[in-house]
């Protein structure tokens, strides 16, 4: 009987109400919450969480930047990720048709298409690297332990070379002066073998063919896993997002036995509690939680669209973001245990060894691996966990492309062939990455993650508060939440959404500006009409939203401006709940009397006997609490 009532009532359903069907057949749902939970953390948990949130943690004051950390996320994060998955899940629709809502406002949906596009593009060339770097570690040598190879200059010193091993040999001014000048194997593998780096971004170069390969690897990987979708990536989840954790703590447990493990952990941790008053901490703080969530990328809508109705978002929203954040400080731990340990080993501060993005996943770590008994294996796993962690983010990136694209056309034919615009997407996107893969591809790759996803998507995301909080309006809102899960969102969530969350947002983003440098790659300045076309990148998403506005408005009915302003960010009469027994209250279709008499007097019998063995059990409300149909139970 219990499996009978579970079945009436997927996923919450309000109490009180009657079983019904709570699936889409024509766009289709995750198989269960665990695969729309798994898929929602690969997501979030990214490359970012373990090449650019430990440098940061140590270098804003260690353990006293977790303070502002977790205030952002309480303040800023969670709030945010709850209100796009609602925002997602209750229309059912990808980030275009989500803003039915108020359609002047769609030019947001597009600005977040742009940079998913940008992101999916340079993310999958990142990945690529990570799987050549998987390949050639399957030897008994790492290619860069020692510096005996072609490519090797005479200022290469490895950690495991004779110049460096007999320390009694050396006075204390010829090793600071060797430790100073010297350059690593793993460096120079990365720079003169991997990349063959190009002296200056527009030298382009030759493409590299073993990492055009990888990416094609990278590109026919994702396809497959989204060949159908959320059915099949909804199952390739309970690996890429589980298994990361398993090597994380494999190579947690083999870092803290390592000697100078804890004097990096420490150099990790210790808190300097001087730094809390300085605003750049705390806007580090803001900022890496905003990026690291993945908000106004438009993947988190689209992952929520193919949720159930009545899911309780409300709670994934808090145990996503709670795990997101537990990994980046985890991923610190298994980070800075190695460095500590190479540290150690060369006699060096930590932090003459510490670095963030590129610099750690392919230069400082992979040559503190070198240091390791077995260091192949190492290797392996270290590059495998990369591989999965920019999988899971590269997964939701190409569904939201396919999903925006196919929920816009919305008809049977291009529903039936998704498989086919999959494909199209994958392809162009591969195309695209080709130039990445240049003797400068490195140089593009940095500028399109410094410029094409920054204050872009902080802009995106303020917009987007302002216009569901006061243009469709937060009463509205309030009463689409409770109508979906049961209960309205809680006082605090509205309060955020209202007022807290965009003055962070605001904050952020006066933060990026002031402190706005000009970017660099190591010792290379790019030029000028380099940076120009970064900005250009980064307004090419944001110049959507008044580009759109200004044609919505125009082909609005209205005989004043103000009229057309009213009619533009009106809400549509589509606007609702996507599945017609969802659809009650003001979102209810008008029937005529005929028609309503018509259904009355013929009930549907397995409805009825549904209603009747719900009658006898307890239904599961979308906050987990247990009611009765029948008040003598």
């Amino acid at each position: 009987m219990a499996d009978k009532c579970s079945e009436g009532l997927l996923n919450g359903a309000v109490p009180g109400e009657r079983g019904k069907q709570d699936k889409s057949v024509k766009r289709g749902n995750w198989g269960n919450q665990i695969e729309f939970v798994l898929t929602s953390v690969g997501y979030a948990v990214g490359l970012g969480n373990v090449w650019r949130f430990p440098y940061l943690c140590y270098r804003n004051g260690g353990g006293a930047f977790m303070f502002p950390y977790f205030i952002m996320l309480v303040f800023c994060g969670i709030p945010l990720f709850f209100m796009e998955l609602s925002f997602g899940q209750f229309a059912s629709q990808g980030c275009l048709g989500v803003w039915r809502v108020s359609p002047m406002f769609k030019g947001v949906g597009y600005g977040m298409m742009v940079v998913s596009t940008y992101i999916g593009i340079y993310y999958n060339v990142v990945i690529c690297i990570a799987f050549y770097y998987f390949f050639v570690s399957m030897t008994r040598v790492l290619p860069w332990t020692y510096c005996s190879n072609s490519w090797n200059t005479p200022d290469c010193a490895g950690v495991l070379d004779r110049n460096l091993s007999s320390h009694a040999a050396l006075n204390l001014t010829q090793l600071l002066n060797t430790t100073q000048k010297r350059t690593s194997p793993s460096e120079e593998y990365w720079r003169k073998y991997v990349l063959d780096l190009s002296d200056d971004i527009g030298n382009l170069g030759e493409v590299r063919l073993p990492l055009l390969g990888c990416l094609g690897i990278s590109w026919v990987v994702v396809f497959l896993c989204l060949i159908k979708g959320v059915k099949s990536s909804g199952k390739v989840v309970y690996f890429t997002a589980t298994f990361p954790y398993v090597v994380l703590t494999i190579l947690f447990v083999r870092g803290i036995t390592l000697d100078g493990a804890l004097t990096g952990i420490m150099y990790y941790l210790t808190p300097q509690w001087d730094k809390i008053l300085n605003a750049k901490v705390w806007g580090d703080a803001a900022s890496q939680i905003f990026y690291s969530l993945g908000c106004a990328w438009g993947g988190l809508i689209t992952m929520a669209s193919y949720n159930k109705f009545h899911n309780n978002c409300f709670r994934d929203s808090i145990i996503i973001s709670i795990t997101n954040c537990a990994t980046s400080v985890y991923a610190g731990f298994v980070i800075f245990s190695i460095l500590g340990f190479m540290a150690n080993h060369l006699g060096v501060d930590v932090s003459k060894v510490a670095d963030h993005g590129p610099g750690l996943a392919f230069v400082a770590y992979p040559e503190a691996l070198t240091l390791l008994p077995v260091s192949p294996l190492w290797s392996i796993l270290f590059f495998f966990m990369l591989i999965l962690l920019g999988l899971g983010t590269q997964f939701c990136l190409l569904e939201t492309l396919v999903t925006a694209i196919v929920d816009e056309v919305g008809n049977e034919w291009i529903i039936r062939r998704k498989t086919f615009v999959t494909l199209a997407v994958a392809v162009v996107g591969f195309l695209l990455g080709v130039p990445l893969t240049t003797q400068a591809g490195i140089y593009w790759l940095l500028l399109m993650d410094n410029y094409a996803a920054s204050f872009s998507l902080v802009i995106i995301s303020c917009i987007m508060c302002v216009a569901i909080m006061y243009i469709y309006g937060y009463r509205n809102y309030f009463k689409d939440i409770e109508m979906m899960l049961g209960f309205p969102p809680p006082l605090f969530f509205q309060i955020c959404w209202r007022f807290i969350s965009p003055a962070i947002i605001f904050f952020i983003l006066v933060f990026t500006v002031i402190q706005y440098r000009p970017i660099s790659y190591n010792e290379y300045v790019y030029p000028t009409w380099a940076i120009s076309i970064g900005f250009l990148m980064a307004l090419s998403s944001v110049i959507c939203i008044p580009i759109y506005a200004i044609y919505k408005v125009c082909r609005s009915e209205g005989d004043t401006l103000l009229e057309r302003l009213k009619n533009a960010t009106k809400a549509s009469k589509d606007w609702g709940p996507a599945l017609p027994e969802h659809r009650s209250g003001r979102y209810a279709p008008a029937f005529s009397p005929s028609t309503e008499s018509h259904l009355e007097v013929q009930p549907l019998q397995p409805e009825k006997g549904q209603s009747e063995a719900a009658a006898a059990c307890p239904l599961q409300g979308s906050n987990g609490s247990a009611y009765s149909q029948d008040s003598r139970l």
